[in-house]
């Protein structure tokens, strides 16, 4: 039996997120856990003509709060869904497949949301509806301690599928070893060169945003994603 891969939510996510959800029938979305700062929970990676550039969401949260992450909301005091979807124009405005995705992308963006989770899970079913993956994605609105039950939410959204894990699951941790500043665990595969297209200027970079992988790849880009590493 395949283990469940255990990730926090992710806004947009990197390319290896979703190396992963491709690898794996089922996974599991923790919205219970406790927020973590400078995490894929509120940032995804891309890079323009200057090089790479996080694109970093705005929370509402007291300093040194701990809330889980189903009870953080967003900020907009500040206009970062502007400044997000100029800067990924910015980026890919002259990549292949641009314009098949641009559309998708500003109206997740530029939609309010109350919480932080919203926007990330609206973010993960745009970039599965585009690589076409069906993996099954639960989400749990209560924080996993062990191999135990747990009643998880429903969302109306598909490919998102929501419904009971049994204590009989295998389960892969990732919460925390899953992080943009650590090393990738060795349980996620990296994702594998593909054209990018500042690449004369700066080579290759790995472990950008899903956003990266579709405006330079677009249908291929499900088939990056199965390719061995060389």
């Amino acid at each position: 039996m395949d283990p469940i891969p255990i990730l926090t939510a992710f806004y947009f996510g990197s390319v290896e997120h979703y190396r992963l959800l491709a690898r794996y029938p089922k996974v599991m979305i923790d919205i219970g856990e406790h927020y973590e700062r400078q995490s894929y929970r509120t940032r995804t990676s891309i890079i323009g003509p200057n090089g790479k550039q996080d694109l970093v969401v705005q929370i509402a949260r007291r300093s040194g709060e701990k809330m889980p992450m189903r009870s953080v909301g967003l900020s907009y005091s500040e206009s970062w869904p502007h400044q997000h979807v100029h800067a990924i124009r910015s980026a890919y405005g002259q990549t292949p497949w641009f314009i098949h995705y641009i559309d998708e992308i500003e109206a997740v963006v530029m939609k309010k949301y109350d919480r932080l989770v919203d926007l990330d899970l609206a973010s993960m079913r745009l970039a599965m509806k585009w690589l076409g993956l069906k993996t099954e994605v639960e989400v749990s609105e209560e924080y996993i301690e062990s191999r135990e039950s747990r009643v998880v939410s429903r969302e109306p959204e598909v490919p998102l599928v929501y419904s009971r894990l049994t204590t009989h699951d295998s389960r892969l941790d990732l919460r925390s070893s899953f992080q943009p500043k650590l090393a990738i665990p060795p349980e996620v595969e990296v994702v594998p060169s593909y054209p990018q297209v500042f690449a004369d200027r700066h080579g290759f970079t790995g472990r950008l945003s899903v956003i990266d992988l579709v405006c330079n790849c677009g249908p291929e880009a499900r088939s990056i994603l199965s390719m061995q590493k060389a």
